[in-house]
């Protein structure tokens, strides 16, 4: 079966396109220049456009390439023998060989070096996405090759996907990390894994059997747990670290698995629904106009937290299918400013309580004390969607601060109301980042007209009469890409509890 396919990121020969950057790659000390982005030079390693759209139509630059890479990166040496991009390499030259593309001689040498080398450094420090990787690319691996060392890439990559699977995996379907986009991921090596195993028929020892079929069983819940977590543009919301053209977009994972025997669910096309994913900690809400997305989740797993925004209780929302409260999504990886403010609350649809971060991230993978969600609660009423969720990120300071958000959902509006509960004196601030295709016109202190592409309308009001100010924001829908945005602030400062509510409604004209 065709797998699912990214965008071509191969411009030419020798250029390429990754992270919206394109580079030259003339010289062999290229695929580790060092001026260059660490992220951009393992997507260059990745060889993901061997099964990019239109790959066929440039197969000999795609030889020309591998061989290239054998001469250029020798053994042990340089990004493309790290263990997270040697995987997806191993795992991409194999689907192409299966695509019906033979490798060269040398390639099948240097293939096996690969798989050799990987065994030997698998990523149990870093565990989560990059050590699924491994074992993905050990099975793929164990079944292209023959022989008694073949057989034991294959038995360790489904010992640890026998451990894995069931770890990172969620009871609704969603990824651990509680990223979107990781969970496309993953779930794409899972229907690449169910799509090799049955091109290996009998290949496979017989817990590989038990292993083929508990795939088979989760991926529908997968499918719909990433159904739940879209726009009715039909892409990703984003919370955690997220962006678009790193995943395979949804369609094609639906396509994908379709293709695999999964049937298609339709089960969010209503126009009342309410999809509660209690095990990650997400509510999907649709009501006629309105599709929310709302985030009651813990940051990730206590012990891998290194994808975790400070984004607990924002939610996300389209009107009439566009997108018009939305968080910062992720534009980079690398340590700086711009890292950190992406992941911080003040990047996100959230209330920051003393000028804190309601999770405390730092560098660009690490989070020290962070919000535990309390009470995620979600029911239909007639036809009124009710969504409401507590954290205690803000507990650390004085007072012990606990933040309740709850959100109503009706044929008119969107009604939601912030309450910090404690003791003491405190002061917030809330952020309502618009996103940059929405028109925003501030008309009266606390209410301001939202005009959408459409040329529809929405007024954004404060039912607690708080003043608005109209802040310059980032939205970052792929990596290396930020666009200006405008961002609603409000502000409030007294003696615990501090409540304010806020209202949303399509006007005239």
């Amino acid at each position: 079966m065709f797998p699912a396919h990214r965008e071509s990121s191969q411009l030419s020969p020798n250029r390429f396109r990754f992270l919206n950057v394109a580079r030259e790659v003339t010289t062999a000390s290229d695929w580790n220049n060092p001026e260059w982005d660490k992220l951009w030079l393992y997507n260059l390693h990745y060889f993901d456009n061997l099964n990019a759209e239109n790959s066929g139509a440039h197969v000999a630059w795609l030889r020309e390439l591998i061989q290239r890479w054998i001469a250029e990166n020798p053994p042990a040496k340089g990004n493309g023998w790290e263990p997270y991009p040697l995987s997806l390499r191993i795992v991409n030259w194999i689907k192409w060989v299966l695509a019906g593309n033979p490798l060269s001689t040398e390639a099948v040498h240097s293939l096996a070096i690969q798989c050799r080398y990987l065994r030997r450094r698998l990523e149990w420090h870093l565990l989560g996405n990059h050590l699924f990787a491994n074992a993905k690319a050990l099975v793929f691996s164990g079944l292209f090759f023959e022989g008694d060392e073949a057989d034991e890439w294959l038995r360790k990559g489904l010992e640890i996907l026998a451990q894995e699977v069931p770890e990172q995996i969620l009871a609704d379907g969603g990824h651990f990390e509680r990223s979107p986009m990781y969970h496309s991921i993953i779930l794409e090596d899972l229907l690449d894994l169910l799509n090799i195993t049955s091109a290996y028929p009998g290949a496979s020892p017989e817990y590989g059997v038990y292993l083929w079929d508990d795939w088979h069983k989760r991926i529908p819940g997968m499918l719909r747990w990433l159904r739940a977590m879209c726009h009715p543009d039909g892409q990703i919301a984003f919370f955690n670290d997220a962006a678009f053209k790193i995943a395979p977009e949804p369609f094609e994972l639906e396509r994908y698995a379709v293709q695999l025997g999964m049937q298609e669910d339709d089960r969010l096309g209503n126009d009342v629904t309410i999809e509660m994913l209690a095990s990650s900690g997400y509510v999907s809400a649709k009501l006629g106009k309105v599709a929310l997305v709302f985030d009651g989740a813990p940051v990730g797993p206590d012990y891998l937290p290194g994808h975790a925004h400070a984004d607990t209780l924002s939610f996300e929302l389209s009107w009439h299918g566009q997108r018009v409260i939305c968080n910062s999504g992720t534009s980079c990886y690398g340590v700086g400013t711009r890292r950190l403010w992406e992941r911080s609350t003040v990047a996100h649809n959230a209330v920051a309580v003393d000028g804190q971060d309601s999770s405390e991230v730092w560098s660009r993978f690490r989070v020290a004390r962070r919000a535990r969600p309390l009470g995620l609660h979600a029911e239909r009423v007639g036809n009124t969607l009710l969504l409401r969720c507590g954290h205690d990120g803000y507990n650390r300071l004085s007072g012990k601060p606990i933040h309740y958000r709850t959100i109503e959902i009706n044929n008119e509006d969107v009604v939601w109301r912030d309450e910090v509960l404690g003791r003491g004196h405190h002061r917030l601030i809330g952020y309502i980042p618009i996103h940059p295709e929405v028109v925003l016109e501030q008309m009266e202190k606390c209410r301001c007209r939202l005009t959408l592409p459409s040329g529809r309308s929405l007024m954004l009001s404060s039912d607690s009469g708080l003043e608005f100010s109209n802040q310059e924001g980032w939205y970052s829908p792929e990596f290396g890409k930020s666009l200006r945005r405008p961002v609603v602030t409000w502000q409030l400062e007294g003696k615990l509890p501090l409540a304010a509510g806020f209202r949303l409604r399509e006007i005239a004209n």
